[in-house]
C-alpha cells in the first residue's frame, strides 16, 4: 500500500485576471459552473486529513475568485492542516488578507511575471505589478511568510538578476525560479517560450551566486530547463508518491498535469472516496515504484533519483506515457527533444495569452 501524500493541491477554480501564455492548466480550462461547491471541497478536505495529508495550498487559477475562500480557509486551518495561498496578488487587500491570516492562512506564494513593470505586465497581459508589489507588503506587515514565484522562459531569463532583486525588494523568504513546464497553455507557446542555450548559461552563474549571497535571509529554489539537460528532473519524487491535485472539477490526478495523458482513468471526488483514488485507482498505481519502467530505466542507476523522468512529456512527446522521458540523454527518443530545440529556439512566434474560453 502506498504511503500517505502529505501535500494536497486544491485547484479551487481555473479562472484567474492573469493571461500568462506558459500556464500549465490545459487548454480547455474548467468553467464556473463546473467548478466544485463549497459542501465538495469541504468533504475533500475532510478526506484529504483523513488520508494523512498535512498541507493543503490553495491554488487556481486565482482562489481569491472564490467567494467561499474564507470559509474553505476555516475549515482546513481547523483540522490542522498548514494552509498556503497561491495567487497572483490582484484582488488582495489588506483587509482581505488580514481576514484570511486570522481564519489560518499560515503562508503566501506570490507569482511574479518579471522584474519590471512593464516587461510583468507584458507577460500577465494585464496591469497587476504594482498590484503584486501592494500585495507583497501586505504579507510583511501581516508576519506572514512569503514565496515568491517566477516561471522563467526566454521572455524573461535575461533579467533572472532584476527578478532576484525584486524578491529581495518585496522581503521574500523563498524564491522559486522555476523553467517553464510545457503543458497546457505553456506546450501550446512553447516555441515562444523556450530559451536558448547561451541564455541558461548566463543565468545559471547569476542564480547559483545568489543562492550563496541570500543563503540565510532568502531560500532560491532553481528548478532545471530539463529539454537542455542530459537528465530529467525527479518529476514529483516519483509517481503517487507525496502529492496529489484535486482539479476544479473534482478531477483527482497524481501530478497537475497528468490530464494530458488521454489513456489514463481519471477518477472524481464526486464518485470516488480520496483514500481509495491514492491507494486503489488505476491511475494512481500505473506508474508507482519501477515494475513499469522499460529499458533504459528499468537496469538505470538513476531510476532511484530521476525515476525515468515526467510521465506526461514522455506521452506527449513519444504517445508512450511509459517511455523514458525524451530530454534524457540516455533515452532512445532523445533526438525527438534535439529536433525541437533546433527549430523552436529560433523561432519568432508570438506569445498567445491564456483566455476561458
Amino acid at each position: 500500500m502506498a504511503e500517505a501524500p502529505f501535500g494536497l493541491l486544491a485547484e479551487l477554480t481555473h479562472r484567474c485576471p492573469l493571461q500568462c501564455g506558459y500556464c500549465s492548466n490545459p487548454v480547455e480550462l474548467v468553467r464556473r459552473d463546473a467548478e466544485l461547491t463549497t459542501g465538495d471541497w469541504l468533504r475533500v478536505f475532510d478526506q484529504a486529513r483523513s488520508l494523512g495529508v498535512l498541507q493543503i495550498h490553495l491554488s487556481g487559477g486565482e482562489p481569491l475568485l472564490r467567494n467561499d475562500l474564507p470559509e474553505l480557509v476555516t475549515h482546513a486551518n481547523g483540522l490542522g492542516c498548514y494552509v498556503n495561498l497561491v495567487t497572483s496578488g490582484v484582488g488582495l487587500s489588506r483587509d482581505r488578507l488580514a481576514d484570511l491570516a486570522s481564519r489560518g492562512v499560515d503562508h503566501v506564494q506570490l507569482s511574479l511575471q518579471d522584474a519590471t513593470r512593464a516587461g510583468n505586465d507584458r507577460i500577465a497581459g494585464i496591469k497587476a505589478f504594482d498590484r503584486k508589489v501592494a500585495a507583497a507588503a501586505f504579507v510583511r506587515d501581516l508576519g506572514l511568510p512569503l514565496t515568491v514565484n517566477t516561471v522563467l522562459h526566454r521572455q524573461n531569463l535575461d533579467d533572472v538578476a532584476g527578478v532576484i532583486a525584486m524578491a529581495e525588494e518585496m522581503g521574500a523568504d523563498r524564491l522559486e525560479l522555476a523553467n517553464t513546464q510545457y503543458y497546457g497553455w505553456a506546450l501550446r507557446n512553447r516555441s515562444a517560450l523556450l530559451p536558448t542555450r547561451e541564455q541558461l548559461a548566463l543565468a545559471g552563474p547569476v542564480v547559483h551566486a545568489a543562492q550563496e549571497r541570500l543563503r540565510g535571509r532568502m531560500e532560491i529554489v532553481y528548478v532545471i530547463a530539463d529539454y537542455h539537460e542530459a537528465h530529467p528532473k525527479p518529476c514529483m519524487y516519483g509517481w503517487g508518491a507525496r502529492q496529489l491535485t484535486v482539479a476544479p472539477n473534482g478531477d483527482v490526478l497524481p501530478c497537475p498535469a497528468a490530464t494530458v495523458i488521454d489513456s489514463l482513468e481519471i477518477e472524481n471526488v464526486r464518485g470516488s472516496s480520496l483514500h481509495d483514488i491514492w491507494h486503489a485507482s488505476p491511475s494512481f498505481n500505473a506508474f508507482r515504484g519501477f515494475g513499469w519502467m522499460k529499458e533504459p530505466c528499468r537496469s538505470c542507476a538513476r531510476k532511484e533519483i530521476d525515476f525515468g523522468g515526467c510521465r506526461c512529456q514522455a506521452f506527449q512527446l513519444t504517445g508512450d506515457a511509459a517511455a523514458t522521458d525524451p530530454v534524457c540523454s540516455l533515452s532512445p527518443e532523445r533526438s525527438t527533444v534535439d529536433v525541437i530545440l533546433a527549430a523552436e529556439t529560433t523561432s519568432a512566434a508570438p506569445l498567445v495569452m491564456r483566455k476561458m474560453r
